[in-house]
């Protein structure tokens, strides 16, 4: 099957003009034009293009998403180079969902604190409080939080 730009983008998620970025910047080496020059996707470009999206969403720039591609086209000589890439791109996954995680946490003890706050009609019934006084999945985010003065 054949997908235009337009079908492509919509299967993946992304905007049109997403993926005719993607091609000005050679990162779509692979994929085959009509005789009227107008992109033609096929099955297997969905993979390459979703592993394509998955480096740029981790964070990975458009040159580096290029070095990968072109590794990928000089064969199994750089699989080394190409796991490494890997490994650190999802360590670097990993730290960016561990602080996402403190950030939500802090997100819920403030929003439980506002709660607690908003039924007992003052903020100020917080006073004086310990992390002992708070709901223990709360505990860590009210010491980050209170070492910080923010309340």
């Amino acid at each position: 099957m054949q997908y235009t730009v337009g079908q492509m983008a919509k299967r993946l998620g992304v905007a049109p003009s997403t993926l005719r970025y993607y091609d000005k910047e050679g990162l779509l080496p692979y994929v085959e034009r009509s005789d009227g020059g107008i992109r033609v996707f096929k099955e297997k470009d969905y993979e390459w293009l979703s592993i394509i999206e998955c480096l740029k969403q981790s964070g990975l720039s458009i040159k580096e998403i290029r070095r990968y591609i072109d590794l990928c086209w000089e064969g199994d000589s750089t699989i080394p180079e190409r796991l490494q890439l890997f490994v650190n791109r999802r360590r670097a996954v990993q730290q960016q969902m561990a602080q996402l995680q403190k950030t939500l946490d802090l997100l819920d003890y403030k929003l439980w604190f506002y709660q607690t706050s908003e039924a007992a009609g003052t903020t100020s019934i917080h006073d004086g409080q310990t992390a002992e006084d708070i709901p223990e999945e709360y505990r860590e985010a009210f010491q980050h939080a209170h070492g910080r003065g923010d309340n």
